[in-house]
């Protein structure tokens, strides 16, 4: 999940098929597609693990499935403030390290997700999203349709549909380190190289060949392994 933390005297906008949404943000787990626009903003972005999302943002991630939120609905005038501590503090490393704070005390005073679904999860991801979810649900002990229920009340989304943007997430990945997409297809569970086509640009919007180079995975050092290791 994606936390947007601004500060800055212009705000970045994002835009998908249901709204504009500008200033601090909160983005579901989802393959819908959107587009973050702006010129001389100023923010910080959080990629959260759906493991401790529901805690640190104190919201239902159900309820946030392909859902944009502002952050003030969320945290109220905590993020008025967080805004201000934001845009007060001098230098990037004290922002990075009051955020590290801030998002280590909303996890500790969230609820926990349950180990069997914290399992399943480490195992989906573990195995890039090809796992079996019934060999799941038979490894925890659960009938498939309580693992199910839980995963999707606990992280947002079924153990399906998880696991197809796990898949989706790691091969967007190896094509921007400049792995060949048939290589790539192959590889990450797809049928075909067609296959993968059809999913990065329903996810996305644009082409395997666009994705490949767009800046919101320049800032990954599993995307950009030589440009993470350049002073």
């Amino acid at each position: 999940m994606t936390l947007l933390l601004e500060f800055g005297a212009r705000s970045p906008v994002v835009d998908d098929g249901t709204g504009r949404w500008r200033g601090s943000l909160a983005v579901g787990l989802g393959t819908g597609t959107r587009h973050v626009r702006g010129e001389q903003i100023e923010c910080v972005q959080v990629r959260l693990s759906p493991l401790i999302a529901g805690a640190v943002l104190g919201a239902s991630l159900a309820e946030l499935t392909d859902a944009v939120v502002l952050l003030d609905d969320l945290w109220g005038r905590e993020a008025a403030r967080i805004r201000e501590q934001l845009a007060e503090t001098s230098s990037w490393t004290e922002r990075f390290a009051l955020i590290e704070v801030l998002l280590a005390c909303r996890c500790t005073a969230g609820p926990a997700a349950e180990p069997e679904v914290v399992w399943a999860w480490r195992r989906i991801r573990a195995g890039h999203g090809l796992v079996r979810i019934d060999a799941l649900a038979d490894e925890v002990g659960w009938s498939r349709k309580r693992l199910w229920s839980r995963f999707q009340a606990q992280l947002g989304l079924p153990p399906k549909r998880a696991a197809t943007l796990i898949r989706f997430d790691r091969a967007v990945h190896r094509l921007a380190a400049g792995i060949d997409p048939a290589r790539v297809a192959a590889d990450s569970g797809y049928a075909d190289q067609s296959h993968l086509h059809r999913d990065i640009v329903a996810f996305t919007g644009i082409t395997p060949t666009a994705v490949a180079g767009e800046s919101w995975l320049a800032v990954d050092d599993i995307a950009w392994p030589l440009r993470a290791a350049m002073p």
